[in-house]
């Protein structure tokens, strides 16, 4: 498969792929790389078919309860937690969308192993997680050719062309396991106020990078943590999952070279179990 490196510049083509053609959207988000304790990363995946289904449905959701800003984890005010919950229960309640990110300890992060920059060990962190995850796809869907079509808010770097970067870099890696497979069609870099799934990515990463620096301290963001947690069976967010774990995935970064771990794996017993 051709791989065309595409400027953020470059209106990107909204055509579905060829028949028989599986193809995936998957919306990013950031968060810490601000210099905070912990920074991370979120992908909110769907079937790149369905983003008309999903757009249609946060739509609807802002109707009812007449919200009209922009969906993130800084924008959660007591006034707004009605909306904010049904979301979080759309979210559980749609098996076609799923939520993966990484958490990062900075602290644990070896400059040097990345030129001793912090901004090129953010970018090879966030290319891990796409190709971690995109791999998993292949491997899940083997026989079926597959795409994968990647939305990011303006990647925080003093690399002006973080986002081509990441899609190089990203079919590099993936070559290496599935030989001539380049399944990276096109990284597209998008204002999170045009795209809903951004937004719902910004959203969940927010609240589970609260919880891992322990900053919710506004009673109606704690409320939305325990909410998202319940869902998942748990009673807060301060943890990561199994690798396997497909609604909700939580990776920890963890370095044994750095200390004991800081959290134990939880199971997740899913409120709206997938099907």
């Amino acid at each position: 498969m051709a791989n065309d490196i595409v400027a953020s510049s470059v209106a990107e083509p909204e055509t579905d792929p060829p028949p028989g053609v599986l193809r995936w959207l998957i919306s990013c988000d950031e968060s810490g790389v601000d210099g905070s304790r912990y920074y991370g990363f979120g992908t909110l995946w769907m079937k790149w078919q369905r983003r008309g289904d999903f757009s249609e449905l946060i739509r609807e959701l802002r109707m009812r309860h007449r919200y009209d800003a922009e969906i993130k984890w800084t924008s959660v005010r007591p006034r707004y937690i009605a909306f904010y919950r049904e979301l979080i229960e759309l979210f559980f309640r749609t098996n076609w969308i799923v939520f993966h990110c990484l958490v990062v300890r900075k602290s644990y992060v070896n400059k040097g192993f990345h030129d001793g920059d912090y901004d090129l060990a953010r970018r090879k962190h966030f290319t891990m997680l796409l190709t971690d995850k995109i791999g998993r796809s292949v491997e899940a869907h083997r026989g079926r050719q597959q795409t994968f079509r990647i939305w990011v808010d303006p990647i925080a770097s003093s690399y002006k062309k973080a986002d081509e970067a990441v899609e190089v870099i990203s079919n590099n890696v993936l070559s290496t396991v599935f030989q001539t497979l380049r399944p990276v069609d096109k990284v597209f870099t998008h204002d999170s106020k045009s795209k809903p799934s951004i937004q719902l990515c910004d959203l969940l990463l927010g609240a589970v990078m609260a919880a891992w620096r322990g900053e919710a301290t506004a009673d109606v963001k704690i409320e939305l943590q325990r909410w998202i947690a319940h869902h998942l069976g748990w009673p807060d967010l301060r943890s990561d999952t199994r690798k396997e774990e497909k609604k909700f995935n939580i990776w920890y970064f963890y370095d044994p070279t750095g200390g004991p771990r800081e959290v134990k794996t939880r199971r997740v017993k899913l409120v709206y179990p997938m099907r």
